[in-house]
């Protein structure tokens, strides 16, 4: 009967929190539904971009799935700069010259096997000339990965740490404290942000030193401009979590909020090549930071871009900046008007 009555007690408990019951359900609904639009997308086809090309090695490439696009030279290279082509195929004398963006190793092994084949299947003793915009023939999938696994690590822990940080500051009574002073919402606000602002920043610089120095993740681009981003990253974290915070009233609850909060960005940021998904559920990404995080990171880390090919992710994360510490001094309404 004891054991009963503990039963019964947790199942009542647990019938009185919607949250968690919601969370254990439709999170994991939520997640697996992403996981099969991700894992069941077609099959990847190739972007090549052609010039001076025969055309029966044209139609070869199109006869396998391939996205073929003619171009001229005084373009070709500059869209494959952009990454709108996986390659640019160049025949002079006779002979391929391929250059590959290779910034994804694996869209490159399969611009270079399809090659290959065409070249088995027209029955050609020539050997293409390959060479690399982005990246070496040799590249590491963990240096494709390295910027989007440095991003996604920052955003992380600097939202739960922040946000259970933020919840402590409530449950232990710190924040009503605060709240009885003069001070205003915003300078509330503005003095948590820049209280934990200031671990947040040293936090990612240790790890963008560490996964460039230590880790010898690929740098081609501006160390500075990494730190920006990833202070923007840690910045764009702590603002989220402090405003979900706002909504649990112990860490198990702040914790629940990973599933819907941190998870489906994984999905969204370069880790899973979204490229074979429907165009509706691609857009989905550009509705989340570590998007515009992992874009950035990858521009600079493995395509040595600038400042000008980072600056609408740069502008994107400081919005979001703004609009959550707006939020949060809305948030704080429910404590105390002033």
């Amino acid at each position: 009967m004891r054991v009963k009555a503990i039963m019964i007690r947790i199942l009542l408990q647990l019938a009185h929190d919607k949250r968690t019951i919601g969370l254990m359900i439709f999170a994991q609904i939520l997640i697996l539904t992403l996981m099969s639009f991700i894992f069941d997308g077609s099959d990847y086809h190739p972007k090549i971009g052609i010039i001076n090309a025969p055309i029966t090695f044209v139609n070869k490439l199109e006869d396998n799935d391939a996205e073929v696009t003619r171009y001229d030279e005084n373009n070709a290279y500059y869209t494959l700069s952009q990454s709108e082509v996986d390659a640019i195929i160049n025949f002079e004398n006779g002979i391929p010259h391929v250059m590959l963006e290779c910034s994804d190793p694996s869209k490159t092994k399969a611009v270079l096997k399809l090659v290959q084949d065409v070249s088995n299947k027209l029955n050609t003793a020539y050997k293409p000339d390959i060479t690399y915009l982005y990246g070496y023939e040799d590249m590491a999938a963990f240096d494709n990965f390295g910027p989007i696994l440095i991003g996604f690590f920052i955003f992380f822990f600097v939202f739960l740490i922040s946000g259970v940080a933020f919840l402590g500051e409530r449950t232990s009574g710190t924040l009503e404290r605060i709240l009885a002073t003069p001070l205003r919402r915003w300078e509330i606000v503005i003095g948590y942000i820049f209280g934990f602002g200031v671990f947040t920043i040293i936090q990612s610089t240790l790890i963008s030193w560490y996964s460039i120095n230590i880790l010898n993740i690929m740098m081609v681009g501006s160390f500075d401009l990494v730190l920006l981003i990833t202070i923007l990253t840690a910045l764009v974290a702590l603002t989220i979590g402090m405003f979900i915070s706002a909504f649990a009233n112990n860490e198990m609850q702040m914790i629940q909020f990973i599933p819907i909060i941190i998870v489906p960005q994984i999905f969204f940021s370069g880790l899973f090549d979204l490229s074979t998904m429907a165009k509706w559920l691609q857009s989905i990404g550009h509705f989340m930071p570590l998007w515009y995080i992992a874009d950035a990171l990858r521009n600079i880390m493995i395509r040595g871009k600038g400042w000008n090919d980072i600056a609408f992710d740069v502008l994107i994360l400081i919005l979001i900046c703004i609009f959550f510490i707006i939020a949060n001094i809305l948030v704080l309404k429910k404590y105390r008007k002033i």
